[in-house]
């Protein structure tokens, strides 16, 4: 995916970029090395991988949008989780954003993410599914800059066997986590990883809040919660942690 995902929503509704500028924050949405304005460059000259292509079915499955086989080219025949909250007659439009990606650039993206951070931090990090494990590294590199941490939905942490807990936390984090998560078995394996860190950080004297949402009586959400219907009401509970940490008024 791109920066688009935090611009608009496929129903065409302004994004989390649009509601976070009207709070009142000054607002950066990155594109990863090889995505969106960042383009892709030529391999194996320079990426050493093939790029690879996710197809509308595997997106449909993995970002619970729908349970395993309840996927149809025919979006009448489509079978969605019960109180789906993604615009789902706007996936099709979804599915145009897609772009290739690839596995062999996690060093090229984790140094221009460093970089970012270097350039406009201080600054608090949002970041979703596979830039999780990025935002996680990054704050780790430059605790002094990182103020906050809202991974959305992430697909790695860092390993507390390999990484010192210790050396975040001072950042407080927030960990956010949709609906439908026990009806897909990818996703089991991701929180049991993201439970380790969050346990390592808790045990170090850092502080990482685990927000669940069903828990708090929020329900629907995809793995795409920034493009649901209730998105602006998950945004607004964001934009209530950070006033708790009390870095200026969110009132």
């Amino acid at each position: 995916m791109t920066g688009a995902n935090w611009e608009t929503k496929p129903d065409g509704k302004p994004g989390w970029q649009q509601f976070f500028l009207a709070a009142g924050y000054n607002t950066y949405v990155s594109d990863a090395v090889e995505r969106g304005r960042s383009g892709w460059s030529r391999f194996p000259e320079i990426y050493k991988g093939e790029p690879l292509f996710r197809t509308k079915r595997e997106a449909w499955e993995l970002f619970r949008f729908g349970p395993a086989g309840s996927w149809s080219g025919e979006a009448a025949q489509r079978r969605p989780f019960e109180d789906q909250q993604f615009p789902l007659e706007a996936f099709d439009q979804f599915a145009k954003q897609m772009v290739p990606r690839w596995v062999t650039n996690d060093a090229a993206t984790q140094a221009a993410y460093d970089a970012l951070v270097k350039r406009v931090g201080p600054c608090i990090l949002v970041v979703h599914s596979q830039s999780g494990k990025f935002g996680y590294t990054a704050a780790l590199n430059n605790p002094d800059l990182v103020k906050a941490l809202i991974v959305v939905e992430p697909s790695g942490a860092p390993n507390p066997e390999k990484v010192e807990a210790a050396r975040i936390k001072g950042v407080p984090q927030l960990v956010i986590w949709g609906d439908y998560l026990d009806r897909v078995p990818f996703w089991t394996n991701l929180l049991r990883a993201n439970e380790r860190w969050r346990d390592a950080v808790t045990a170090a004297g850092g502080e990482i809040e685990w927000l669940d949402l069903p828990e708090v009586g929020v329900r629907g959400n995809s793995h795409m919660l920034m493009m649901d219907h209730n998105s602006d009401e998950v945004a607004q509970l964001i934009h209530a942690w950070i006033g708790k940490q009390g870095f200026w008024d969110t009132r």
